[in-house]
């Protein structure tokens, strides 16, 4: 069974099929697990809208996905992806395009 936190979510971390590059973190909550198990594409919880997204339904940069795994913990999905487009919101195809900084801020 899958470990939801107190805000009924779980990490979901992204992989590129192909590649292995790791895409992005996200949140998902069940009503996001299940509709990215029906439909195919990823889906998450937006903390800040409050909300179900799908990857990728505006811009269009979809996730399809090839496979869901959890981890041992039952705490965490990873969602392994064929990535259309660029993952991350700044443009960058991963979200992960920097070099730790302990100053980080969003750009």
């Amino acid at each position: 069974m899958i470990k939801f936190d107190e805000k009924g979510l779980v990490p979901v971390v992204v992989q590129d099929v192909d590649t292995k590059e790791v895409l992005m973190l996200a949140y998902a909550n069940e009503e996001a697990l299940k509709k990215t198990l029906e439909t195919g594409y990823a889906h998450y919880w937006s903390r800040s809208r409050k909300k179900l997204w799908k990857k990728g339904e505006t811009s269009g940069n979809l996730q399809e996905i090839v496979e869901v795994r959890i981890d041992c913990d039952c705490d965490a999905v990873l969602y392994v992806v064929r990535q259309k487009g660029n993952a991350c919101h700044t443009g960058n195809y991963t979200c992960f395009f920097r070099k730790f900084d302990w100053n980080c801020e969003e750009r």
